[in-house]
């Protein structure tokens, strides 16, 4: 009906999946309010969004949140109340904030401001509320942002890449006296873990690795609300490696990908996709891990855990609870963690806490995985000494994995982690996922981008007037050319240097070029 603000361009196809993915796919007879989310593929090449920050954003941010550069999300608010002057009986209306930023908990806590207003109000409402935020700061990683929005302040802190990870955000005090107080955000994106989690707490190990090695898996869910949630969870469970395939919180028959999900000529995409409508069942049963969870039942004080079940077991009309797959899992399972929790359960411990648990958890279990991946990387960078001014800085060594293999004798996860299993056949597995593509990929090219910052500073360290007394003029003239170079992709690049050093470089090409002959001065200068 509206797309605010109304100058931002989306192609049909796109608004089109935008309306299917904005209300519940199979009957809900839920009245009321839900929250739900999405994640589309955007149609139609990039195009550049309308806030350009040089990819500063997402040089500081955490790589778990950096902005999106081919997918939205959407966040959706769904009412749906009777109404006997509407033709079909009810009111059924969504509201949608379409971003690129994995802001889920700000974006939905916006719109339960926003969206209430709006069913009553309109678009008024929104011509409002679009003018406050466009006043609000951009997103810096590190600040501590204050957003005002309908006679709201919600404050919160967007994290940064050199926060200690598992640190929890640094308690935010009301310091400027904010009257009336900020509702403040313990986090932009973190989800309530332990509540995700309810009905699978005792096969988190099994998820975390199937989320590892980036698994086809299929979510089926009463809801959008939760399917989405629990899509979000498992991707979120790697944190601070970066799940690197793709995932669709929600996602519905009408989905322009669907025809590419449920062939059945080739193997299923990697991919976790999370759906409602029972008829995917019949068309994904193909897939080798389906999670199926039902409304969240207690048996005693304790949610209902589903259980793992052969794939043949999953019936296309009824359907129970569990996790449909043949998978066997590499580690052993943690105990310690199961029994905290439960503990946690019978004290009545707060969610928060609980999830705090689980987040800590994982954490430590993908650290102890990375970590000799991130020693034996560092041990492929050539030796500082081997930077000279003069060459080409030295190549990065190729990535063995028998080698890699090798160190973990003496440098393997047993040193930080407590689990037993067969932690070898895991990165294997691994070596094969897009996951190891996407981190492998992002540390190589820092280290290339600090390779090109060494060889920097090594020239300015340089004594360029003894270099230059037995040159030709075609070699002094090849040098300023390559170190124009250097400096122009520095600054594009944003390598790691200091402004010093890059400006150090530059006077050291107007000394060079001084020292030539005035008609070659007069080329070079141009």
């Amino acid at each position: 009906q509206l797309v605010y603000p109304h100058d931002f361009r989306l192609t049909e196809k796109e608004k089109t999946s935008i309306c299917y993915l904005s209300f519940p796919d199979s009957y809900s007879g839920g009245l009321g309010d839900t929250q739900f989310s999405f994640r589309l593929r955007q149609a139609g090449g990039s195009r550049n969004s309308p806030f350009q920050d040089d990819g500063r954003y997402n040089r500081e941010a955490p790589v778990t949140l950096q902005r999106e550069a081919a997918h939205y999300f959407g966040y959706v608010y769904f009412r749906q109340v009777k109404d006997s002057s509407m033709r079909r009986g009810y009111f059924q209306k969504s509201l949608v904030l379409v971003s690129r930023l994995p802001y889920v908990n700000l974006f939905q806590c916006l719109l339960q401001l926003i969206a209430p207003e709006y069913f009553d109000k309109l678009e008024p409402c929104l011509e409002a509320v679009c003018n406050e935020i466009d006043q609000w700061p951009p997103p810096v990683p590190g600040q501590t942002l204050n957003l005002p929005v309908m006679g709201v302040v919600i404050q919160v802190r967007i994290p940064s890449r050199v926060d200690k990870p598992g640190s929890s955000p640094a308690k935010q005090c009301n310091q400027e006296n904010l009257l009336p107080a900020p509702l403040v955000l313990p986090s932009v994106h973190e989800l309530d873990l332990f509540r995700c989690f309810q009905p699978v707490l005792i096969h988190i190990q099994m998820l975390w690795e199937l989320m590892l090695l980036g698994e086809p898996m299929v979510v089926m869910a009463p809801s959008p609300t939760m399917s989405s949630e629990m899509v979000l969870a498992l991707t979120s469970c790697l944190a601070p490696l970066r799940y690197c395939c793709d995932f669709r919180p929600y996602f519905t028959i009408h989905d322009s990908e669907f025809k590419e999900y449920t062939t059945r000529t080739q193997a299923p995409p990697n991919i976790v996709v999370g759906v409602t409508n029972p008829f995917f069942i019949k068309t994904l049963q193909h897939w080798p891990h389906i999670l199926r969870v039902g409304e969240l039942r207690m048996s005693g004080d304790l949610p209902k855990q589903v259980k793992v079940k052969k794939l043949a077991k999953l019936k296309t009309l009824d359907t129970k609870p569990g996790i449909y797959t043949s998978y066997k899992t590499f580690l052993h399972k943690d105990k310690t963690l199961i029994k905290r929790l439960l503990k946690g359960i019978q004290r009545k411990r707060p969610s928060e806490v609980q999830s705090a648990l689980l987040r800590r958890h994982l954490l430590e279990l993908t650290q102890s995985f990375i970590i000799p991946l991130e020693h034996y990387m560092a041990s492929l960078m050539p030796l500082q000494r081997a930077i000279t001014p003069w060459k080409n800085p030295p190549q990065i060594r190729p990535f063995c994995q028998e080698d890699f293999m090798k160190s973990l004798e003496h440098a393997g996860p047993q040193l930080t982690c407590v689990l037993k299993g067969d932690w070898l056949g895991l990165y294997r597995r691994f070596f094969k996922s897009p996951n190891f593509d996407g981190w492998f990929r992002q540390r190589h090219r820092e280290m290339t981008q600090k390779l090109e910052a060494l060889h920097l500073e090594a020239i300015c360290e340089a004594d360029i007037v003894a270099w230059m007394k037995d040159k030709s003029e075609v070699e002094i003239v090849d040098l300023v050319l390559k170190l124009r170079e250097k400096l122009v992709r520095a600054r594009c690049q944003h390598l790691p240097v200091k402004e010093e050093t890059l400006q150090r470089v530059g006077l050291y090409i107007d000394t060079i070029i001084g020292s030539l002959p005035e008609d070659l001065q007069t080329v070079l200068h141009h």
